[in-house]
C-alpha cells in the first residue's frame, strides 16, 4: 500500500524526471537545429531532406523503443488516448491542416518556439502566449464548446485499437521492426546526412527521450492501487494517464498553474515540467555556444503573422490532439492510425502555408 509520502515523493520523481528530458530536449534540439517546419521548409524550398530524415530517425528510434516497452509489458498502452478504438479523422485532418499552417506563419511549431525563447527570442515569448491562451480556449473555452459539439461529432469507432498491429491483427513487434528497418533504410541511404553527425545524434536522442517520457510516466509515475480511490492511477500527468513529449496542451497547463499559483488543486506535471525545461535547456546551449541573441518583430506584418500563426496552433493542435512532437513522434511511437493522419495533415497544412507565404510575404 502506498503512503501520501510515497505519492509525493513518486510525483517530485516524476517531475524532476518530465524537467531533466525537457532540458536535453532544449539542448539538443538547439545543437542539432531540429525543426519539424524547417525540416518540411527546406524540402520544400530546396529539396534538402536532411532535417526531414533526422525527424523520421527520431520516429524510427521512438518506435523501436517503445514498442519493446510494450512488449515487456512496461507501459500500459491501453492507458493511452493515442490508440483509443474511437477515430476522430476530421479533428486529426483538419486540426493537422491548421497546426500546419500556422506553424509556418509563426516560425515554428510550440516546441520550437520554446526552443526559441531559451535563444533569446521575443517574438517566440509572444507566440507561446498566445498558443498557449488559444489551446486554452480549444481545450475548456468557447473554442472547446464549439470543438466537441461539432468536429468531433464526426467520427466512427472501430472494433479494435486504432493501433497498426491490432488493426492488421499481427505481432507488434514484427510490425514494428519492419517499419523501422525501412525507416532506418531511407533515413540512412543520404550520404548527406550519413556526413552530419549532428543530426543523427539529435534524431537519436529525441527519439529516446519520447521513450524516456513513457518509461518516467507510465512505470516510475504509475501505481497499482491509489489509497484514496483504490484505483491505479498515474502520478504528475494532466491527463491523468500514460503520457510522453508534446507541446500544444502543455503551454496552456504551464500558463494556468502560474495563473493560479496559489491554488493548491494545481501543481506541477510531467509535462509542464517538460514545457520549463526545454526554454532552460536551449538557453544553456544558447549561452554556452555565444548564440544568444535578442529577436524582436521586424514590422506590423510580422507580428500580424506571429500572432495568427500561434492562434491557428493553439486551435488546430487541441483538435487534432497533438503537435508534429505530440502526434509526429510521441503518437506514431505507439503506432497510431490517428497519429499518422495527423502528421501527414500537419506536413500538407506546413507545405500550404509555405505557398501562402511565398505568394503574399
Amino acid at each position: 500500500m502506498f503512503t501520501a509520502d510515497d505519492i509525493a515523493r513518486i510525483e517530485t520523481t516524476v517531475v524532476l524526471f518530465g524537467l531533466g528530458i525537457g532540458l536535453i530536449f532544449g539542448w539538443v534540439s538547439r545543437f542539432s537545429n531540429f525543426c519539424a517546419m524547417g525540416a518540411i521548409s527546406d524540402w520544400y524550398s530546396s529539396g534538402d531532406r536532411s532535417r526531414l530524415r533526422m525527424w523520421l530517425l527520431a520516429i524510427a528510434v521512438a518506435i523501436l523503443g517503445t514498442q519493446l516497452l510494450i512488449a515487456g509489458d512496461t507501459i500500459a498502452v491501453k492507458d493511452s488516448f493515442y490508440t483509443g478504438p474511437r477515430v476522430y479523422w476530421l479533428s486529426y485532418v483538419l486540426g493537422g491542416l491548421i497546426f500546419g499552417f500556422g506553424m509556418v506563419l509563426s516560425s515554428g511549431c510550440g516546441g520550437r518556439n520554446l526552443i526559441r525563447i531559451g535563444g533569446g527570442s521575443m517574438k517566440a515569448l509572444v507566440v507561446f502566449l498566445v498558443m498557449a491562451i488559444c489551446a486554452y480556449m480549444t481545450m475548456r473555452g468557447i473554442f472547446g464548446v464549439i470543438r466537441v459539439n461539432t468536429i468531433e461529432q464526426v467520427s466512427f469507432t472501430l472494433a479494435v485499437r486504432q493501433d497498426l498491429p491490432s488493426l492488421l491483427s499481427m505481432s507488434p513487434l514484427i510490425v514494428s521492426l519492419t517499419l523501422v528497418a525501412g525507416l532506418l533504410f531511407y533515413v540512412f541511404l543520404s550520404k548527406e546526412l550519413r556526413h552530419q553527425p549532428r543530426l543523427i545524434i539529435g534524431g537519436i536522442t529525441i527519439g529516446v527521450l519520447v521513450v524516456a517520457g513513457w518509461t518516467t510516466t507510465g512505470q516510475l509515475g504509475f501505481i497499482p492501487e491509489d489509497p484514496a480511490t483504490l484505483e491505479p492511477r498515474f502520478i504528475a500527468t494532466n491527463t491523468r494517464g500514460v503520457e510522453s513529449l508534446t507541446f500544444v496542451a502543455p503551454l496552456a497547463y504551464w500558463l494556468d498553474l502560474m495563473m493560479f499559483w496559489s491554488d493548491k488543486s494545481r501543481g506541477w506535471t510531467f509535462s509542464i515540467a517538460t514545457v520549463s525545461g526545454v526554454v532552460l535547456g536551449a538557453l544553456i546551449h544558447a549561452i554556452a555556444s555565444k548564440t544568444f541573441r535578442w529577436e524582436g518583430f521586424v514590422d506590423r506584418a510580422d507580428l500580424a503573422r506571429h500572432l495568427i500563426g500561434a492562434g491557428l496552433m493553439g486551435v488546430g493542435g487541441v483538435t487534432a490532439f497533438g503537435c508534429t512532437i505530440g502526434q509526429g513522434v510521441t503518437g506514431l511511437s505507439l503506432l497510431a492510425v490517428g497519429s499518422l493522419m495527423t502528421t501527414a495533415s500537419i506536413v500538407g497544412g506546413g507545405w500550404l502555408g509555405l505557398r501562402w507565404l511565398e505568394r503574399h510575404a
